[in-house]
């Protein structure tokens, strides 16, 4: 391996230490901001840490076909002592900053929602529920009042067929007579009534 390739391959780790260290600080941060149960950290750092180093070994493997030598683990040393004294501070606080406004975001948009969905929604149905309970008590109103317009019309058509009924009782009575009706149908009845007192009333 040529000394020109062993400084691309360290500069190359040099690299994938600052981006480790990128990401773990995100992570943590990231987990922090979004309360994670603590014991989800231990897992998340083995997925981590996992990551990383097939990451690492990727790179490794593309640049010096992922032959390990002493300066591929100097290169990753110094990337990640390089992002925790200049870029530490500066990747916490922006990651905090993309965090809180991700959440604004989200409020702003379900504010919008609230106000352009659920309000209308809200008051469409509001509205619906007032003009049905109006209906219904204009409904009984006017039913009330139409039922005491009509009562004299009815009392007066009752009167007036009155007489006809009376006359087609009279005409129907000696069939009635005739064919003991009411005796035929007071037979059953007296028979209910004295099963009734046999069984239902010892």
């Amino acid at each position: 391996m040529t000394l020109s390739m062993q400084w691309m391959t360290m500069a190359v780790m040099l690299l994938s230490g600052l981006g480790m260290g990128t990401v773990f600080d995100g992570y943590r941060v990231v987990s922090n901001e979004l309360k994670f149960p603590r014991w989800w950290l231990p897992v998340l750092d083995v997925v981590y840490w996992m990551a990383a180093a097939l990451v690492v070994f990727r790179v490794l493997y593309a640049s010096n076909n992922g032959e390990v030598r002493a300066y591929v683990f100097i290169g990753l040393a110094v990337g990640v002592i390089l992002y925790y004294l200049l870029l530490s501070k500066l990747v916490v606080i922006l990651v905090k900053w993309v965090i809180h406004a991700f959440r604004k975001l989200i409020e702003f948009v379900l504010k919008c929602l609230d106000i352009l969905i659920v309000k209308p929604i809200k008051l469409l149905y509001k509205l619906l529920i007032v003009i049905l309970g109006f209906g219904t008590a204009l409904t009984i109103f006017l039913s009330k009042i139409v039922i005491q317009l009509v009562r004299p019309f009815w009392r007066l058509l009752a009167w007036t067929v009155r007489p006809l009924f009376r006359w087609i009782e009279r005409l129907l009575s000696p069939i009635v007579s005739k064919w003991r009706i009411r005796e035929r149908l007071a037979k059953p009845g007296q028979i209910i009534a004295r099963f009734w007192s046999k069984w239902f009333r010892r």
